[in-house]
């Protein structure tokens, strides 16, 4: 299946559920994309945002059901990650279809550097917003600080694509282009940092090895 052709296929699916449930139902589509990342929110959330402008949905309700369906999809990850433990839940990761092992990974590392901020800017980076719950719950970080900072970030993406799809009717599907483009530019960010850190590390064990023979020659 192709990039656009599993975005009608969402956006299809995700108009049905808000005909049939209204607002809670894109807070289901959210929850959903949480557990299942190739659901991609960046087309769920303007869509919603484009309905609310048609006036087949109430703005302020979108917002706050989108926000609590990606906190209750957060959650659910959060006690499957405590729940499994890191080695169980990397090889069920490696065998689901569409995830990528990877991903987990660069969620796993984000968090171990990061800490409680790692849950604040996850939630905004389309890389490891729904996976950073995973490590987590793995690290048992405590729920009530997870619970804070996920609905905090997720309120602002949420808000985000929500307004711009509301803001540009039914041109609201330009939002996944723009959010394409920043995840393209997240992956350079993270690929340089990569190299930056390996360089570092590199120089500085070349300076390690150096130490020891300059002491020897004095």
């Amino acid at each position: 299946m192709t990039t656009q052709s599993l975005a009608t296929t969402v956006a299809d699916w995700a108009i049905g559920l808000m005909e049939t449930l209204g607002a809670p139902g894109a807070g289901v589509a959210i929850a959903l994309e949480n557990l299942f990342p190739p659901l991609p929110s960046e087309v769920i959330l303007p869509l919603a945002g484009f309905t609310a402008s048609q006036g087949n949905l109430v703005l302020w309700q979108v917002l706050v059901w989108t926000t609590a369906g990606s906190v209750v999809g957060a959650i659910l990850l959060y006690g499957l990650g405590a729940w499994l433990g890191r080695d169980r839940l990397r090889a069920i990761v490696d065998r689901m279809p569409l995830v990528k092992l990877e991903d987990v990974d660069k969620a796993e590392t984000w968090f171990n550097r990061h800490g409680d901020l790692a849950v604040l800017i996850g939630r905004v980076i389309p890389i490891v917003r729904s996976l950073i719950s995973i490590p987590a719950g793995v690290e048992r970080m405590p729920i009530w600080r997870f619970l804070a900072f996920t609905t905090l970030g997720s309120g602002v993406w949420n808000t985000l694509l929500v307004g711009a799809g509301y803001l540009l009717g039914d041109q609201w599907h330009i939002v996944e282009e723009y959010v394409g483009v920043f995840q393209k530019v997240v992956i350079v960010v993270a690929v340089l940092l990569v190299v930056w850190w390996l360089v570092r590390t590199l120089l500085r064990a070349r300076q390690d090895q150096d130490v020891p023979r300059h002491g020897r020659k004095g």
